[in-house]
């Protein structure tokens, strides 16, 4: 049997090292950075549940009362019974105002859970969105129980 040409080990760690250094770097570069987002989004994510906002806001959840305002955004309030969904997919909830069908108020909401509402008087306060069926959408950001 012909015998194989021995190569030094020295020589194969050296090589070995030279050829895939910028690929283990790379890799440590990615893996860093998706720990990093993932600190960064989990950080905004969590204050947001503890009711922190960048804007120093706090979430109050108190017996008549959920939800907060930001002072650098203006909002519209509405006054109106709570009845669950919303108008195709637009909208979880809506609220039954005086004036009929016409001047109902489809709701959705990113920060509070409405359904615990259900069924009371309420005056809310949200941002309208863009809508294609209702009338009007609004994503609520406080609301209090009027009754």
């Amino acid at each position: 049997m012909p015998q194989m040409p021995q190569v030094p080990a020295d020589a194969l760690t050296k090589s070995g090292f030279k050829k895939y250094w910028p690929y283990m770097v790379g890799g440590l570069v990615v893996v860093l950075a998706g720990v990093g987002t993932a600190w960064l989004i989990s950080g905004k994510v969590m204050g947001r549940v503890a009711g922190s906002t960048a804007t120093g806001t706090t979430l109050k959840i108190g017996s008549n009362e959920v939800g907060a305002l930001n002072p650098n955004v203006k909002y519209q309030d509405v006054k109106g019974t709570l009845r669950e969904g919303g108008l195709g997919n637009e909208g979880t909830h809506h609220l039954e105002r005086d004036g009929g069908p016409s001047q109902t108020v489809y709701l959705t909401s990113s920060v509070i859970d409405l359904t615990g509402f259900v069924g009371k008087k309420v005056e809310i306060w949200g941002e309208t969105l863009a809508a294609k069926k209702a009338g009007w959408l609004m994503d609520v950001s406080k609301i209090k129980i009027t009754d």
